[in-house]
């Protein structure tokens, strides 16, 4: 072979080493390219991005695929505002496929869609429900007709099964709450077998600095049932059992129609109308009696950091620290003070996840009056 067969033969590797070189390179930008656009969709922010701030609405949403979460919560026309600010901060604090199933009475349907299409939370997976009164005939003291709603709605998660049929697992919220973690995480709290329900006990936490005073030992049994009644005393129950709060909890809802949970909780709403089974000292709660007799040493036991609570008594700014409360899973303003109302500690952190009412009907009390 000549010298110059060589040198051709040669430069002819050299060429095809190079094309084999710029034909790598392009297909790894290509790569680069597509992964790029695939993790940051355009004008898509997410909860946990350094950029997402919750006064700016999605321009596009991704799709929430995977196992259905449902929510059950109620929604009484006086304290709308308080159920659309919980939802936004459930629904932007995760990015599980979250179906919130809405439980109402009368008008009330009209302003809550009117409220949640002309809002991001449009793009909301959610089911209204009308609570028909007459369900609780013959087991409360007043005519359900003349019971105002927001009294009545608390026993809507008496029936939780009826709200969700086709659920085999489902998280009820109370409309004074704002979920700061990811609703994944609790709905996914493990129940033992034979527990139809999971709930925060009222002694389990710093929440239990919250006990009402002066109305009772209201963080064990004997705050919410007097044990002197006799079909009390054959219940067996100790009655310095921790007590816990039901206004958030996760249920199994097989288990639960499977033991007829609703039915028990019935009986004993029945029973206390002709017997007075509930405690003096109790105030408005009158829906936990019930279930602390239902699920009496029967339920399991959800993270206390997703159940801080007693944010409505006076005095819960100087019970929580700022470090506490940012921590927190979820905020409970269960009490008389509302974060929507006059005053309330901790009001700032609700005001971040409100949503103003386009139709003006609903305003928070404070900010009412401070724009004044």
């Amino acid at each position: 072979m000549t010298v110059r067969r060589v040198n051709i033969v040669i430069l002819v590797l050299i060429a095809i080493a190079f094309l084999i070189i710029v034909h790598r390179n392009l297909l790894s930008l290509s790569d680069f390219l597509k992964s790029e656009s695939t993790d940051a969709l355009p004008g898509v922010l997410h909860p946990f991005d350094p950029d997402f701030s919750i006064d700016s609405p999605r321009k596009s949403e991704v799709a929430r695929t995977g196992e259905e979460i449902p929510v059950v919560i109620t929604a009484p026309e006086e304290r709308l505002g308080a159920v659309v600010a919980a939802m936004n901060s459930v629904y932007r604090n995760s990015k599980a496929n979250i179906v919130f199933n809405i439980v109402t009475m009368n008008n009330t349907e009209d302003h809550l869609k009117t409220w949640l299409s002309k809002t991001h939370l449009s793009e909301v997976k959610y089911k209204i429900i009308q609570f028909e009164p007459s369900i609780v005939n013959g087991k409360i003291s007043k005519d359900p007709q003349k019971v105002d709603t927001v009294k009545l709605l608390t026993f809507a998660r008496f029936y939780m099964p009826m709200f969700v049929p086709d659920a085999e697992k489902a998280i009820y919220l109370d409309d004074d709450v704002i979920v700061q973690g990811d609703i994944q995480e609790l709905f996914d709290t493990n129940l033992k077998a034979g527990h139809a329900a999971a709930f925060s006990d009222d002694c389990d936490s710093a929440s239990s600095k919250g006990i009402i005073r002066g109305a009772g030992n209201q963080n064990n049994y004997i705050g919410f049932l007097d044990f002197k009644k006799e079909a009390i005393k054959k219940l067996a129950m100790r009655a310095n059992t921790c007590s816990f709060n039901p206004g958030v909890f996760v249920a199994n809802l097989t288990e639960w129609k499977h033991q007829n949970i609703t039915s028990q909780l019935e009986r004993w709403m029945e029973r206390n109308l002709e017997e007075d089974l509930y405690s003096r000292a109790l105030a408005d709660s009158v829906t936990t009696p019930p279930l602390l007799i239902v699920f009496y040493k029967r339920h399991s036991s959800i993270d206390p950091m997703w159940h801080v609570r007693h944010l409505g008594f006076s005095g819960a700014g100087n019970r929580y620290s700022p470090q506490y409360v940012k921590a927190a899973k979820l905020l409970h303003w269960n009490g008389h003070y509302k974060p929507w109302g006059r005053t309330s500690s901790f009001s700032d952190i609700w005001d971040k996840w409100y949503i103003p009412d386009p139709t003006g009907r609903f305003h928070p009390i404070r900010k009412h009056t401070e724009d004044k």
